[in-house]
């Protein structure tokens, strides 16, 4: 009796693919304007806000809430409320072997991270935006390169867009094994809430050229 046949099942190759999850915590594309936000006509009650309703699957988030600013305020001047400010972080950790990338074609073959990323220009300050990229040793500590941005904005004309951050890490030498993808945005709570948005966020590792 004859053996079977065997069937071949080939697994669809990574390169080229988004390798971060749930790219768009908000729900919403750079290809269309970021949405303008509705205000109340009274103000909201309850406690100030310091993150933006959000599906944060597949992400880990921290609040740091930041002391307020009191520069420039005269002595003896009275102030009914100062604006609060808090930096919200969305980090993730994208192991490559997981994702089916061998550690012999990134130790040998170095193919290009490309990295990108979208912010919402809401200039409720000069800084509204961080991105933190880190390619990781085997231990998950070591930082074999590194790349991050603090752009400042420009306040003098009304802007309210999405803006582009990239970068390309190439040459980074061997022993990366884990990406570690964390940006940071600014929101601010006066009377009622000032968020910063972000989305498209994206790590790719790009085909090998041969």
């Amino acid at each position: 009796m004859a053996a079977p046949a065997r069937k071949m099942v080939c697994e669809p190759q990574p390169f080229g693919q988004n390798l971060l999850k749930n790219t768009s915590p908000y729900g919403l594309s750079h290809k269309t304007p970021p949405p303008e936000a509705e205000r109340s006509e009274f103000p909201p009650e309850g406690p100030p806000r310091f993150q933006a309703e959000g599906n944060y699957t597949d992400w880990t988030t921290g609040v740091e809430r930041l002391p307020e600013d009191r520069s420039g305020i005269p002595p003896g001047a009275v102030v009914c409320y100062l604006p609060q400010y808090s930096w919200f972080t969305l980090e993730q950790r994208v192991d490559l072997k997981a994702e089916r990338i061998s550690d012999d074609l990134m130790d040998k073959s170095q193919p290009d991270i490309e990295i990108q990323d979208w912010y919402e220009t809401t200039q409720v300050h000069e800084y509204i935006y961080q991105l933190h990229v880190k390619l990781l040793a085997a231990d998950g500590q070591t930082v074999i390169s590194e790349y991050s941005v603090q752009p400042k904005e420009d306040r003098s004309n009304y802007s309210h867009t999405w803006k582009e951050v990239s970068h390309v890490f190439t040459g980074y030498g061997p022993g990366v094994r884990y990406i570690l993808f964390s940006h940071r945005v600014k929101n601010m709570f006066m009377n009622e809430f000032y968020p910063t948005l972000v989305t498209g966020s994206s790590v790719i590792v790009k085909p090998t050229k041969f």
